[in-house]
């Protein structure tokens, strides 16, 4: 035995605080590690995420352990679901023996897409964003997916001669959902309301069809996000969702976004 186990050392962290003021969220925030995750197909998925990690703190306590967030992280499956994300978040309040918590998670996601005509084969990246809440035992979890697509503005085609302004644009969605939702399927319903969807790899027939495509489905950014939430409203295994639609806008110096957010619950 070391010297270092002969010593009692004081848990500052335990004292009890007189100021009798609750701390709403207290932890640790942009730490990075391995995660895996399974694909529609059962393809496993390896990526690096962002984790924030938090607790409420009571009153009449000094301090959280900001140590066990990190031990918590290293002993946790790699393997990231639904389930398993609803887990590490009762695992982490018991750790920390606290009644609320709160886990956020960011990663890119990748999906292989063939090119409209060529077929030529390219990988693009989606941003990914798990957020879960527990508090009392209740979980609550919301998956947020950033997806890049094509807009087309309908007034510049219509009053113009020939072309009309385009630009790309960001559509966030975030579901709560009853059941499980393949982040593929989700991407590809949000991409199906954009004016065209985006492609990694291009080729000159590819250019031509994704300019056209575009030209022929012309979207404000209102009629996307309507577009987008319609689609959701329809999804019963979807009970609340915000979508938030921007237009990095080609002619103009600002963009243009639009947000609708819906608990169908109520």
């Amino acid at each position: 035995m070391n010297k270092i186990d002969d010593i009692q050392m004081e848990d500052v962290q335990n004292r009890a605080d007189t100021r009798e003021i609750p701390i709403n969220r207290v932890g640790i925030k942009d730490i990075s590690h391995p995660i895996t995750v399974i694909g529609k197909d059962g393809t496993e998925f390896r990526s690096v995420a962002t984790f924030s990690m938090s607790v409420a703190l009571p009153h009449d306590k000094k301090g959280t352990h900001m140590s066990r967030f990190v031990q918590m992280l290293n002993e946790e499956e790699t393997v990231i679901s639904a389930k398993s994300f609803n887990k590490m978040l009762s695992r982490m309040v018991k750790r920390l023996e606290a009644d609320a918590g709160y886990i956020e998670m960011q990663f890119p996601y990748f999906i292989e897409k063939s090119a409209p005509v060529s077929g030529v084969k390219g990988l693009m990246d989606y941003q990914v964003n798990l957020v879960g809440q527990i508090e009392h035992g209740h979980v609550a979890s919301t998956l947020e997916v950033t997806v890049p697509v094509k807009s087309l503005c309908p007034c510049s085609r219509d009053i113009s001669d020939y072309g009309a302004h385009n630009q790309r644009s960001h559509l966030t969605v975030g579901i709560n959902t009853n059941r499980d939702v393949w982040l593929e399927d989700l991407i590809k319903g949000v991409e199906s309301q954009a004016s065209a969807e985006l492609f990694a790899i291009l080729k000159r027939p590819d250019e031509k069809y994704i300019t056209e495509r575009a030209y022929d489905n012309p979207k404000f950014v209102e009629d996307v996000v309507r577009d987008v939430a319609h689609m959701l409203d329809e999804n019963e295994s979807v009970t609340r969702y915000y979508v938030h639609a921007e237009n990095f806008e080609s002619i103009h110096n600002h963009s243009a976004f639009a947000l609708i957010d819906v608990d169908k619950t109520i």
